[in-house]
């Protein structure tokens, strides 16, 4: 299906968000591998290069065309089959646009687990999550996206299809073909369907929030929490009192599960199934860490709607920042045993070179990843909100520098953070990726604008 009317083609051309707003020659809704092999070549053969787009829910601009007048949009959102699921083999094999949370529905049908969670889980399609690598609150657990992936179908850049839904776990025969496409936002290839590892289903799941008094002693606690809970923890995200605050911005009717204010809050979950006794394990160890005073304050949701109602903080405060207008958001890592004291010292830059502004640092403890976020005043002007969001980007990127840290722990570069990713980027692995295009990309078709400004692209 071949879309060219622009009210039509508005969802695939604007962000998640609603920053931004393109267009393109076209957008194509392919059925099938071989429609994607046959729109390939012959956007290749009309001189229009590609954008591929899964659920569009990206927050780096990597799936939104920026040359509108020289290229197309290819949406995988038709191809949503779910191929097979294997109980036996614990594995499934999807095509590109089946939308996540469908796909852990039809999995937990089965007694089994795909563990990536996403706050986008209910839009975001799972070809788009593997081109990302998408991470996510389970991380610390199972890991990014990428040690999920079993296999992979790819329509390459002239067409052909490159078939590797292989769903063994053990394959030694050189090089890892797939791990090339995991991660490259589609710059490589249009990958259609993936092969992914199942889980048995966590059927008991304990989760709790609580009351800490500083960040230091979330990651304390985290540590405490690593070795008594083994590899039973599933989550663990730090969240500022602000983060209640803006979380009923959004969601007015969520009610507050602790009765103090605290300096910092925890998140965690353990989860597992068969013979482990998670509730009594939860409450072993809380019992432990609230003795020694490590932890203040907490409540064990007593039920799944609970257990929910914890997440909503979580997931609202994202709502409640979009409220309050433009915003900063940052999507950083750095080593778990600095990131206390790189969120005081990226905060009181900030601070000191933003004085109006207000900054919300939360993350996933496990992984070191912090999203250090700088909300402008509310009465900004547009021209006032972005030059202070670009002012506070580059003073949170300065500090992150001298951390050694990442400007991108899960989102991806795309477009939006291609600048500074160049800007950071090592001769050597420049080259290396620059050779990696030519060499299986040399029309440069796929994805241009994306993560670098390769050479021959104007």
């Amino acid at each position: 299906m071949v879309m060219t009317d622009s009210a039509e083609m508005l969802r695939f051309c604007r962000d998640w968000h609603g920053d931004v707003t393109s267009s393109a020659v076209a957008v194509l809704r392919p059925r099938s591998t071989e429609d994607v092999a046959a729109a390939v070549r012959a956007c290749r053969a009309l001189g229009l290069s590609i954008v591929p787009q899964g659920g569009n829910t990206g927050l780096v601009l990597g799936s939104i065309p920026d040359r509108p007048e020289s290229q197309v949009v290819l949406s995988l959102e038709r191809m949503n089959a779910i191929r097979n699921i294997d109980a036996d083999d614990f594995s499934a094999v999807i095509e590109a646009g089946c939308i996540l949370s469908e796909l852990k529905d039809r999995i937990a049908e089965k007694d089994m687990y795909f563990p990536l969670a996403l706050g986008a889980q209910g839009s975001c399609h799972i070809g788009g999550n593997v081109s990302t690598n998408a991470g996510g609150i389970n991380v610390l657990r199972y890991g990014m996206t990428r040690e999920l992936v079993l296999g992979l179908e790819v329509v390459l850049p002239d067409g052909t299809i490159f078939n590797g839904l292989s769903t063994l776990r053990k394959d030694n025969r050189g090089i890892d073909l797939k791990q090339l496409f995991i991660g490259a936002e589609g710059t490589l290839g249009i990958i259609t369907a993936v092969s992914i590892k199942l889980m048995p289903f966590p059927d008991q799941v304990a989760t709790a929030l609580l009351g800490l008094n500083s960040l230091d002693d979330a990651i304390k606690l985290y540590r405490r929490a690593r070795r008594d809970c083994c590899d039973l923890m599933s989550a663990f995200e730090f969240m500022p009192p602000l983060a209640f605050v803006l979380a009923r911005e959004a969601i007015p009717d969520l009610s507050m599960p602790i009765a103090g204010d605290y300096p910092a809050y925890v998140l965690m979950e353990i989860s597992g199934s068969g013979l482990v006794d998670i509730a009594d394990l939860m409450e072993r160890f809380l019992g432990g860490v609230m003795e020694d005073g490590l932890v203040v304050d907490g409540v064990i949701a007593a039920s799944q709607a609970q257990a929910r109602n914890l997440w909503l903080f979580r997931e609202g405060m994202n709502e409640g920042q979009a409220k309050r207008g433009p915003h900063m958001r940052t999507d950083i890592s750095v080593p778990l045993y600095l990131l206390a004291d790189f969120v005081r010292d990226a905060e009181q830059a900030v601070s000191e070179a933003l004085p109006d502004c207000i900054s919300v640092s939360y993350g996933h403890v496990g992984d070191g990843n912090v999203h250090l976020n700088v909300l402008p005043p509310c009465n900004s002007s547009p021209d006032e909100a972005a030059a202070k969001i670009y002012k506070a980007k580059t003073v949170v990127n300065q500090v992150l520098d001298g951390y050694n840290g990442s400007i991108s722990a899960e989102h991806g570069i795309g477009r939006l953070k291609r600048a500074d990713f160049e800007e950071r980027l090592d001769p050597s692995r420049r080259a290396v990726l620059t050779a990696l295009k030519q060499a299986i990309d040399p029309s440069m078709v796929m994805n241009p604008g994306c993560q670098l400004n390769f050479p021959g692209i104007s």
